[in-house]
C-alpha cells in the first residue's frame, strides 16, 4: 500500500485499512476449525502491525492498545508516569487493535472492526479525539474522520409511519439488564450486534438509530468510533449525560450513549429513569 499519508486521519484510516486486510488473510489463512487459535491469531497480528507502523510513523506519540501488557492498569496520581508515558503525552494513539474477537472467529460474520483513534492534549473537544477509523474489514469499509460520513438519514419505519421508530443496537451477548425495559418505554426495537465498533458505525451509517452500553468498556472500545460518530455530527455521551474522556489514568470506560442529536434528551431521559 506503499508509504502512508501524513494527515492525521488519513493516516488513521490507511492504519485500519492495512490491520483490517490482514485480518482478513489471517481468516482465510487458518479458516475456522480452532476458533481459540484464530481470535488469539488475530489479536497478535493485528497489534503487531498497528504497533510496528506507529513506531515507524509516528514515533513520538504515545499508544494505549488493548493488547498492551498492563493496559487494564488504573494508574494513581501519583505513580512514576515516566513508565506510563501516555499520561504526559501530548498525542496518544487509542487502538483496539481487533474489536469483536468472537465474532472474527465464526464463519460469516461481519460485526467485528479494528478501531484507531488519536487523543490530543490540544483537542478543542471534551473528549479530546482529534482522528479516528472505524475499519470493518468483512464489510469491504472503513468509516473516518478525514471523510466524516453524512448524517444518517430517517430510519424507513419513521419516515413511512410519520414519526420516529427507534432502532437500538444491543450487544448479543451481554446487553444491559435495563435495556429490554427501556426499549419498551421509548418504543424501541433491539438489533442484536456484534462489536462495540460495528453497533457505532451502524448508528453513523443510519442502519441504527442508537447505541447503548453499561455492562463494562475500555476506552479502545468507544475510542475510534466516538470520534467518527461525533465528527458525523452525531450525539455521545457517558448514559448521565456527562463527557466522555480519554487517556485518562484509569482506562475504564463503562457506559456510553451514541444516538441521532434528536434523541439524546428522550434517551437519556429514559436512561436516568432505567439504569439507576
Amino acid at each position: 500500500m506503499g508509504s502512508p499519508p501524513m494527515i492525521d486521519g488519513a493516516f488513521a484510516r490507511w492504519l485500519a485499512s492495512r490491520a483490517g486486510q490482514a485480518l482478513l488473510d489471517l481468516r482465510t489463512e487458518m479458516g475456522f476449525a480452532d476458533t481459540g487459535a484464530l481470535k488469539s491469531a488475530g489479536d497478535k497480528v493485528s497489534h503487531d502491525l498497528i504497533r510496528t507502523e506507529l513506531a515507524k510513523w509516528r514515533p513520538g506519540d504515545a499508544v494505549l492498545s488493548e493488547e498492551d501488557e498492563g493496559s487494564r492498569l488504573a494508574w494513581a496520581a501519583e505513580v512514576n508516569t515516566g513508565a506510563v508515558s501516555r499520561l504526559t503525552a501530548d498525542r496518544v494513539w487509542i487502538v483496539d487493535p481487533l474489536d469483536g474477537t468472537r465474532e472474527f472467529s465464526e464463519e460469516g460474520r461481519f460485526d467485528w472492526a479494528v478501531h484507531v483513534a488519536l487523543w490530543a492534549r490540544n483537542a478543542p473537544s471534551p473528549h479530546g479525539l482529534v482522528a479516528g477509523a472505524v475499519g470493518l474489514p468483512a464489510q469491504h469499509r472503513v468509516l473516518g474522520t478525514d471523510y466524516p460520513p453524512a448524517y444518517p438519514p430517517m430510519t424507513v419505519e419513521a419516515a413511512t409511519a410519520g414519526e420516529r421508530k427507534i432502532r437500538l443496537a444491543a450487544s448479543r451477548s451481554r446487553p444491559p439488564v435495563f435495556l429490554t425495559d427501556l426499549a419498551q418505554d421509548v418504543g424501541a426495537h433491539l438489533v442484536p450486534m456484534g462489536s462495540a465498533g460495528a453497533k457505532i458505525a451502524a448508528v453513523v451509517t443510519g442502519e441504527v438509530d442508537a447505541y447503548i452500553h453499561a455492562g463494562g468498556q475500555y476506552e479502545w472500545d468507544s475510542a475510534a468510533p466516538v470520534a467518527v460518530a461525533t465528527a458525523t455530527g452525531l450525539h455521545a455521551s457517558r448514559i448521565d449525560g456527562s463527557a466522555l474522556k480519554y487517556n485518562e489514568a484509569d482506562p475504564r470506560l463503562p457506559d456510553l450513549l451514541v444516538c441521532r442529536k434528536d434523541l439524546a434528551t428522550r434517551l437519556l431521559a429514559a436512561l436516568q429513569k432505567h439504569s439507576g
